[in-house]
């Protein structure tokens, strides 16, 4: 199966897309076909062996739409190109809309000027009464203009009703130049009856296509406003960058930089591409893609990431990630795929929309004949609830009452660092009501610390003194003399407590050097704070959930928590329980040194909650979610950690293959869930779970596992994504619900309703401003979430 992208040209309302859709899902081996009309693109899942992308485009070609593939990697010079197009539209769209206005306002003097309740002055050989041809032919000079301006709707319109799917472009051309065609017919006859002259609806034809012309042009740009997000961040990476080289620096096109290369980055300027700090030191302000308000201080060793801005000092960098593999580029992606991508709550408006049309025609049709037939109206009568009931029943407000709100949604997640990956991610953050978070580096800082070092055994660890004294500068061990002569083993020195705890940690940070787990690295970490020079280990094996099993010269040196030791079946003394328990009670984490099957010693290891996560955790449960902690941690450590944090619930020890299951028992008892995590062993929990939100700081495997990134590694974002998302959903339901009433109420009136029970007759104009201005409100109010606070 291949998934692709491609453009689509020549769609104006959720008919188009809807049409799109239809013609793609009938090709064999199309699996998936998902038409976005604010973004005029096309996501498409097939089977490459039965559908090619030729036959995708001519299908689509054939339902009078045009369609291009776009390109997985596509060029930045592109994207702004089209860019650059579009605002090119949008000009010309104002060009024509302008000179529309213009020749219609003449034109309404003329023709509806008498009908004042005041006298407008009118030259004598343009009055309807004394001049009645010279009138008709006036406003068809006037009009002619106008309906070239909209020529579009015309090409456009008639076309994709001979293709067999009609749409609103079809529904102005057939109202509009039912009305024009109406008018030229009476002005011809004209010399034969001047009072054919009160029957002309040049007017309504033009003003209907000026206002509805205004109405896209109005939306357009509310569209384009949609997009800000992406331009804004397209915009940050620099077109150049100063590649420096053997001393010498040199300024080229950023494209032309490769991985390994070194740039330099001068105080004020942006980062060009993500990287290494090699030499010198900087204030960074990453806030555009991680909404961290407060700048990062960057050190030599340091990431920084491309498209941040620079702030006081000159940074050499080693360039690690180029193009497409770039943090920059993969969020734009990110948030162009969720742009791309329907939500859920979509589908029921497409289907109306699917038929809409047709529908709004049949029942135009069948209002006039009724008025013909059975009110025995004239046929100017019946053409105004013809022209009427069209063109105020497009469906745009339908099609874009969804894609808007999403992509404005999450142009605002982006903004705050918050990366929402599909519509359908965004639609089901908002029915969450259980949240599963991931201890360590969740809701803790993820940088663990050695607190307690406690020897268990005295023999073990002097067994293992003269090992461990040859990595330990300047301590003699108790059986050489300082010459390095041996002394009698029966009259050496002990070694102090002091150093009994330095050899235990030696060993122990010697055998988890080759571990990634962040409770082996903190014990590393405290020995090479120490200055030991580490010995590196013969042999390595990790026992998942429970520890590391090694050989270091000679020795078979365990380390791990509970699970391992009964793993090894090692013995454990009630109170070396108890020292543990008392450990793991104030969330300290007993780490088991285990040499040749005896306890030698504990290691204890914490890991401090951030400032942000209890904060967080009580807003999350204030939107009526419960809160959930699971960890691998022992029971006491993990309970300790939860109260501090005031999770509802905390389930320990659990095995990271267990964590999806805990998600899946969730989700039997009927629960939407959220699974929060940042490691590889979170990635099948993230999959399983309804949203899966991966830490930004996290594993690969964990970003491309999620639904939703959160750049920062902070819980607080947890609840703005739920909390967007809600006021997204809320706003699409706005909007569909005053698309579905707008259409609900408008067509009745169009159709006389109001006419019958005593009240006015709907002017064709006054329902092509409808209309438009129900498109226009409708992106408005997605635009509201702009202004969201989060």
């Amino acid at each position: 199966m291949r998934t692709e992208q491609y453009r689509i040209d020549g769609m104006s309302c959720a008919a188009c897309s809807s049409a799109v859709e239809r013609v793609t899902k009938k090709l064999g081996g199309v699996e998936d076909s998902h038409v976005n009309l604010t973004t005029s693109r096309m996501v498409i899942t097939y089977d490459e062996g039965q559908v090619t992308s030729g036959m995708i485009c001519e299908a689509i070609s054939k339902a009078g739409y045009g369609a291009s593939l776009v390109a997985e990697e596509a060029d930045r010079k592109m994207e702004e190109e089209e860019w650059q197009q579009q605002e090119e539209h949008l000009q010309s769209a104002r060009n024509r809309v302008i000179t529309a206005i213009c020749f219609s306002i003449p034109l309404l003097y003329i023709s509806m000027g008498h009908m004042l309740p005041f006298s407008l002055p009118l030259p004598a050989f343009l009055e309807m009464d004394r001049n009645p041809l010279n009138f008709a032919l006036a406003q068809l000079i006037l009009t002619v203009p106008i309906l070239v301006c909209g020529y579009r709707f015309y090409v456009v319109g008639i076309r994709s009703l001979i293709k067999g799917s009609p749409n609103m472009d079809s529904l102005v051309a057939i109202g509009t130049g039912s009305a024009f065609v109406y008018s030229l017919v009476m002005t011809l006859g004209i010399p034969a009856d001047h009072m054919k002259a009160h029957q002309l609806y040049y007017e309504s034809a033009a003003v209907v296509v000026t206002l509805v012309m205004l109405g896209k042009y109005m939306e357009s740009r509310s569209k384009g406003k949609t997009s800000e997000a992406i331009r804004k961040l397209m915009e940050l990476a620099p077109d150049t960058a100063l590649l420096y080289e053997n001393g010498v620096e040199r300024e080229v096109e950023t494209g032309q930089v490769e991985a390994g290369q070194h740039i330099l980055i001068k105080p004020g300027s942006r980062i060009p591409l993500d990287g290494v700090l090699v030499q010198g030191s900087s204030t960074v302000d990453e806030s555009m893609l991680t909404g961290e308000s407060i700048p990062v201080e960057k050190q030599t060793g340091d990431r920084v990431i491309g498209g941040s801005m620079n702030y006081n000092g000159a940074m050499e960098v080693e360039v690690t990630h180029v193009g497409s593999d770039t943090t920059l580029s993969k969020i734009i992606r990110m948030i162009e795929d969720a742009q791309g991508r329907k939500a859920p709550i979509s589908k029921l408006a497409d289907t109306v929309a699917g038929y809409f049309v047709p529908a709004v025609m049949v029942i135009a049709l069948a209002a006039a004949l009724m008025w013909w037939i059975v009110g025995g109206r004239d046929l100017s009568f019946v053409l105004t609830i013809f022209v009427a009931v069209l063109v105020i029943a497009c469906p745009c407000a339908l099609g874009l009452a969804t894609p808007t709100a999403i992509m404005v949604g999450t142009g605002v997640g982006a903004g705050h660092g918050i990366l929402i990956k599909s519509g359908e991610a965004l639609e089901v953050c908002h029915k969450v009501d259980a949240v599963i978070l991931d201890k360590t580096g969740t809701i803790t800082e993820g940088r663990p610390k050695v607190t307690d070092v406690s020897v268990i055994s005295d023999s073990v660890v002097e067994q293992v003194w003269k090992l461990e004294s040859a990595a330990l500068p300047g301590v003699t061990p108790p059986n050489e003399t300082e010459d390095g002569t041996l002394k009698d083993s029966t009259k050496a020195a002990a070694p102090s407590d002091a150093e009994k705890k330095e050899h235990l940690l030696f060993l122990a940070a010697s055998c988890e050097q080759m571990s990634e787990h962040p409770l082996g690295q903190a014990i590393v970490q405290a020995a090479r704070e120490k200055q030991m020079e580490l010995v590196m280990p013969e042999s390595f094996e990790s026992v998942t959930g429970a520890g590391i099993l090694t050989s270091l010269n000679g020795w078979k040196v365990a380390v791990g928590n509970r699970r391992l030791l009964k793993h090894l079946n090692v013995p454990v003394s009630d109170e070396t329980k108890k020292q543990a328990s008392e450990y793991a009670g104030i969330g300290k984490t007993p780490m088991y040194v285990v040499v040749d099957g005896r306890l030698a010693g504990l290691i204890c290891v914490a890991d401090t909650i951030k400032e942000t996560s209890v904060e967080a955790v009580g807003k999350i449960k204030k939107l009526g979610v419960q809160v959930y902690m699971v960890t691998g941690d022992n029971e006491k450590t993990a309970q300790y950690i939860g109260r501090l944090a005031h999770v509802d619930k905390v389930v320990a020890e659990v095995l990271p293959e267990d964590k999806a299951d805990v998600v899946n028992r969730l989700q039997k008892q009927g629960k939407t869930v959220m699974m929060v995590g940042d490691g590889i062993n979170d990635a099948p929990a993230l999959v399983q779970a309804d949203v899966g939100c991966a830490i930004g700081s996290g594993s690969d495997i964990a970003l491309e596992s999620g639904d939703v990134v959160l750049m920062k590694s902070d819980l607080m974002d947890v609840y703005r994504a739920i909390r967007l998302s809600k006021a997204t959903i809320r706003n699409i339901k706005q909007n569909l619900f005053w698309a579905f009433f707008y259409n609900t109420l408008g067509i009745p009136v169009a159709a006389g309703a109001l006419y019958l029970l005593g009240g006015p007759l709907l002017s064709p104009m006054l329902g092509g401003l409808a209309m438009s201005l129900s498109s226009v409100c409708v992106v408005g109010n997605a635009l509201r979430l702009r202004n969201l606070s989060l």
